[in-house]
C-alpha cells in the first residue's frame, strides 16, 4: 500500500506534535507538513497536496471551518475535523461535515489536549479510511441541509409523490387503522445503523421521510456521547419527523425519531400491556456505545418480522450480523451501496453476509423506507 501522506493543521504546538508521533506511529502514514492557522493550512494544501488533513477548528488568521471550505472548494484532499468535546465543539463539527469534512475526532482533554493518545486508533483508522480511492468525490456531494439537495431532482420528485400519497392516505383517516402493514403494535420497525460519515449521510434520508409514515425510526450513530444532544437537536430541526435523544423509559411511537444515547445501548422493552419502551442498558460491554448490533437485534426481538433493518456508511462491521438476524427473521433489510457511502466498511459487510436483501445509494433509502414501511 502506497505512503499516506497527512498535512497537520492547528495552532498549538503540543497538539501539532503530538498528532504527529500518532500518525508516524503506522508504517504506511508519513506527515509532510504542519501548520499554524488557517491561512497558513491553505497554503500548505495547496503546496504540499497531501493524501489527508487533520483540521483543527479553533485557530488564528482564518478558522478551521473557514479553512476546510476553500480546501474543499478546491477539491484538494480529504479533512478530518479535530474538535473539543463541547456544545460549542459540536455544532462547529457538525457545521463542518455540512460543508464537506470527512469526519472528526474529538480533543479527550478539550481544546489543547495532552491525552489525544487514547485516541490514537481512531486517527489512524479514519485517516486510512479518508485517504481511499474516490472519497473526495463522494464527499463533494453537498448536504441536504444547503440549498442544493443532495438527491438527483428525479429522485426528489418521485419521493414527492410517495409522500403526497401517504399524506393524503392519512388524512382521509385515523392513521393506525388505514396504512397498510401494520404489526401486532398498529406500526412498524426501522433500526438504522450508521458511523464513519454519518452525520452527513443522515441528511440524505431523514428529512424525506414523512411524519405520517407508520414507523417508528430507531437510530444509532457511533459519535461521542457529549454532541449526541446536539446532534439530535439538529436532526429535529431539519426532519419532518420529530427526533429525540432516547432516554430510559421513553414510550415508543411511530412517526418519532429516536436517536440511542452515547454511551449507553438503545434496547427495546415490551411490558404486558403491549406498550413499548425503551431502556438503556450499559451492558454488554461493547467497542461502541450504543451498539447497532445490539440495537438492532433489541428491535427484532420486539417486532419480529415487521421490523427493517439499514446499514450504512462506516468502518467496520458493527450491524452486520444483526441485517443476517433479521433478513433470516423475516424482517427487509436495505444497505447503503458503495456508490455513497463516504466508508462502505459496515454495508460491504452486511451484503457480504448475506444480511442485505436491498443496496441502494444513500439518497435512494428514504424511498425504499417508505415503500417497505407501505408493504
Amino acid at each position: 500500500m502506497p505512503t499516506i501522506n497527512v498535512l497537520i493543521c492547528d495552532d498549538s504546538a503540543l497538539m501539532r506534535r503530538s498528532l504527529t508521533q500518532i500518525v508516524e506511529s503506522d508504517p504506511i502514514m508519513k506527515v509532510i507538513g504542519s501548520a499554524r492557522d488557517g491561512q497558513d493550512a491553505i497554503n500548505k494544501a495547496r503546496e504540499l497536496r497531501p493524501d489527508v488533513i487533520t483540521m483543527d477548528i479553533n485557530m488564528p488568521v482564518i478558522d478551521g471551518i473557514t479553512a476546510l471550505q476553500v480546501i474543499v472548494d478546491e477539491g484538494i484532499a480529504p479533512v478530518i475535523m479535530v474538535s473539543s468535546l463541547t456544545q460549542e465543539g459540536a455544532v462547529a463539527t457538525f457545521e463542518s461535515i455540512s460543508l464537506g469534512a470527512f469526519d472528526y475526532v474529538s480533543k479527550p482533554g478539550g481544546t489543547v489536549s495532552v491525552r489525544m493518545e487514547h485516541s490514537a486508533h481512531e486517527i489512524i483508522a479514519k485517516i486510512k479510511a479518508a485517504a481511499r480511492p474516490g472519497t473526495m468525490k463522494r464527499l463533494g456531494r453537498k448536504s441536504s441541509l444547503t440549498t442544493t439537495p443532495t438527491k438527483p431532482a428525479t429522485s426528489l420528485k418521485r419521493e414527492s409523490t410517495i409522500k403526497s400519497s401517504v399524506n393524503k392516505e392519512a388524512q382521509s383517516s385515523p392513521l393506525s387503522t388505514k396504512l397498510r402493514g401494520s404489526s401486532e403494535f398498529g406500526f412498524k420497525a426501522v433500526a438504522l445503523g450508521i458511523s464513519t460519515g454519518g452525520p452527513k449521510t443522515l441528511f440524505d434520508v431523514l428529512p424525506f421521510l414523512p411524519s405520517t409514515l407508520n414507523a417508528a425510526i430507531f437510530v444509532v450513530q457511533h459519535m461521542p456521547g457529549k454532541f449526541i444532544t446536539t446532534f439530535a437537536e439538529r436532526i429535529d430541526r431539519n426532519c419532518q419527523m420529530p427526533c429525540v435523544e432516547v432516554e430510559a423509559g421513553m414510550e415508543v411511537e411511530p412517526g418519532k425519531i429516536y436517536l440511542g444515547t452515547g454511551g449507553y445501548h438503545l434496547n427495546l422493552y415490551k411490558k404486558l400491556s403491549n406498550k413499548i419502551v425503551i431502556r438503556t442498558p450499559k451492558t454488554p460491554t461493547h467497542q461502541f456505545m450504543p451498539s447497532v448490533d445490539i440495537m438492532m437485534s433489541s428491535v427484532l426481538d420486539v417486532f419480529g418480522k415487521d421490523t427493517i433493518g439499514v446499514l450504512m456508511t462506516g468502518m467496520g462491521d458493527d450491524g452486520a450480523d444483526s441485517m443476517v438476524k433479521i433478513a433470516k427473521a423475516g424482517g427487509r433489510t436495505v444497505a447503503e451501496s458503495e456508490e455513497s457511502a463516504i466508508v462502505f466498511g459496515m454495508p460491504q459487510e452486511a451484503i457480504k453476509r448475506g444480511g442485505a436483501e436491498i443496496i441502494k445509494p444513500s439518497w435512494d433509502i428514504a424511498d425504499a423506507i417508505i415503500k417497505l414501511v407501505g408493504k
